[in-house]
């Protein structure tokens, strides 16, 4: 049986395609909580077997993508969630959730590691080409390539000096870049998506959740026969690991 939170606060607003995504995948329930009420019973984290922050714009972002977020994790749910985490659990957060993860230090040192502007300084919609590398990423195991939506301002992958991206690297906690032509914001190494050591915590900005059926993909009409639900596999490889 597998159970998945899925974190819901002011301006997050992919909870409920998220939620689908998880559903289509089996897990048993899915359950969509304001944080406030987590921070209140953070107890309740133990009841799950993922936890999921969903996209959106978490706080208005007024102080920076996801930084709001991020301070209230750091300030009453740190603990909790890194209890989460060891007790073999997943993790997962997609864009703003990536924004969030990082930015409160569950994914990485957030003094060497940041998601900012894009290099564009613009707001970016569009589908991308990923590819993966060898890692224990549990979300990304036997996928090798996917095509998915981003939709970010704030998306650009950095480090505080060039070789910290060699370092992760070698660690094997890059398991998702964008396709080296494809890369549409200007992240250091391609990065689309940065994993912790044990595979099991993972954020990426671009949104499984929005290509878990074959009618989502832009050119459904004319590649019918060669698509597949790319986003599901993410899904499913979670479900299948908690179970």
């Amino acid at each position: 049986m597998t159970h998945v939170l899925i974190f819901h606060a002011p301006g997050t607003n992919c909870d409920q395609e998220t939620a689908h995504a998880f559903q289509l995948a089996s897990a048993k329930s899915v359950d969509i909580v304001h944080l406030n009420h987590i921070v209140e019973k953070p107890k309740m984290l133990a009841q799950y077997d993922i936890l999921c922050i969903p996209g959106g714009f978490s706080f208005g972002c007024d102080l920076g993508a996801g930084k709001i977020f991020a301070a209230k994790i750091q300030q009453s749910l740190y603990e909790p969630m890194q209890e989460f985490r060891d007790a073999g659990k997943l993790m997962l957060g997609i864009c703003n959730g990536f924004q969030v993860l990082l930015k409160s230090g569950l994914l990485g040192n957030p003094n060497k590691i940041t998601l900012t502007w894009n290099a564009s300084q613009r707001f970016t919609t569009r589908w991308v080409h990923l590819q993966t590398a060898p890692s224990k990423c549990v979300f990304l195991q036997g996928i090798e390539s996917l095509y998915l939506p981003i939709a970010h301002a704030e998306g650009r992958f950095l480090t505080q000096l060039p070789e910290d991206v060699s370092a992760l690297q070698k660690s094997q906690q890059v398991p998702l870049s964008y396709a080296p032509e494809d890369n549409p914001n200007g992240s250091a190494g391609n990065i689309a998506g940065m994993c912790d050591e044990t595979g099991r915590v993972f954020g990426m900005m671009p949104h499984p959740e929005r290509h878990v059926d074959k009618m989502q993909h832009p050119h459904w009409t004319r590649l019918d026969s060669g698509l597949s639900e790319a986003g599901l596999k993410l899904f499913r490889n979670a479900v299948r690991y908690a179970r």
